[in-house]
């Protein structure tokens, strides 16, 4: 039984370069601790009350310098060794794309789907992809004992392939603003049969994490007959409908709504069809009563285009309450800020 769980491919090599270096930092403390003692009760004033000069320890001399040097290129070895592993992921592994930002993570799979959290198979490895879109930040699985920093303009990756079932947290592990601590997500790891049925989204395969299916609706793969959205289309995180096309296909307004989100990425942290996530569903958000937390007071407000337009453009000022102030700045055009706001009118 190993002295740590093992959750991944990886875990069981960064524990053993752990173990492998604590125990030396150990055994060289109680020797070192040791040699003190013994030195100070043997060559004490009492004992020797006029000091010796001691010369030509020859012997002496090469071992405290040989035995150094073969323990720190032992380390060295198995740092390195490990190090390379962990930086060549396999050929076959799946790429997600990780997205971080202010403040929350969102998982880009590659036939386009977006989550909030991260679903994997169960040995099967897996290629992050890391990107930041504000400040930097730190990807940590602590379980799978994997970290990378995520760099604003430029990419990262780390791998790993699971080997234990269950829900895992994901963290932020560098200061990146007032609300870091909300920068939290999860990674599910799930039987290959249930990873294949989520991700082809068989509607009775269950969410990850939950008893009970929350997918409605099957959504086309590459291929599928009788069904006329392509893979890859925006899709509000966690779910599988189609991306609605305004009166079946003629309202253009809220195409253009639906596409300035999915550029923004804003589908990450809100969903189209009332299931929870980072921010408020926009499903029946026009027209209902929210209590809001602005300059520290809660307050009853009705969600209207006023509301939507300053929420948009400070979206700092006015908390619907239960929430975290999570949403960065968007810097939107006139037309995509009307379009956007259309968008959530319609989502009835």
């Amino acid at each position: 039984m190993p002295f740590f769980s093992q959750a991944s491919s990886i875990t069981g090599k960064v524990d053993g370069v752990f173990v492998f270096i604590f125990s030396l930092s150990v055994v060289f403390l109680l020797l070192i601790t040791a040699l003190m003692v013994v030195f100070v009760v043997r060559y004490s004033r009492k004992r020797h009350p006029k000091g010796v000069d001691i010369e030509g320890a020859t012997w002496l001399e090469v071992t405290w310098t040989a035995v150094p040097l073969v323990l720190f290129l032992a380390m060295f070895y198995f740092g390195w060794t490990n190090f390379q592993y962990m930086r060549n992921p396999p050929k076959d592994a799946m790429v997600v794309e990780a997205t971080g930002r202010q403040w929350a993570w969102s998982f880009k799979y590659p036939n386009g789907r977006q989550e909030s959290e991260l679903t994997v198979a169960l040995n099967r490895p897996v290629k992050v992809e890391l990107k930041s879109l504000d400040v930097l930040h730190g990807f940590y699985i602590p379980a799978f004992r994997v970290k990378a920093d995520v760099v604003p303009g430029k990419k990262n990756f780390l791998w790993f392939t699971p080997t234990l079932l269950g829900t895992f947290d994901i963290e932020c592990t560098v200061m990146c603003g007032v609300d870091h601590s909300y920068m939290l997500s999860k990674v599910h790891v799930v039987p290959e049969e249930g990873f294949r049925a989520w991700y082809f989204r068989d509607e009775e395969a269950p969410a990850p994490g939950q008893a009970a299916p929350r997918i409605p609706a099957a959504v086309p793969v590459a291929g599928a007959a009788g069904r006329d959205e392509a893979p890859g289309a925006p899709r509000a995180p966690g779910r599988t409908e189609p991306a609605p096309r305004g009166a079946a296909a003629g309202e253009a307004g809220l195409d253009q709504g639906l596409a300035v989100l999915t550029a923004n990425e804003c589908l990450a942290c809100h969903t189209t069809d009332g299931a929870p996530s980072v921010g408020p569903t926009f499903k029946g958000t026009f027209g209902s009563k929210e209590i809001v937390l602005a300059g520290g007071e809660e307050r009853e407000i009705v969600i209207d285009e006023a509301y939507l337009r300053r929420a948009i453009q400070e979206p700092g000022a006015e908390i619907v309450k239960g929430f975290p102030p999570a949403m960065p700045d968007a810097s939107l055009t006139e037309q995509e800020l009307e379009a956007v706001i259309q968008f959530i009118k319609r989502q009835r």
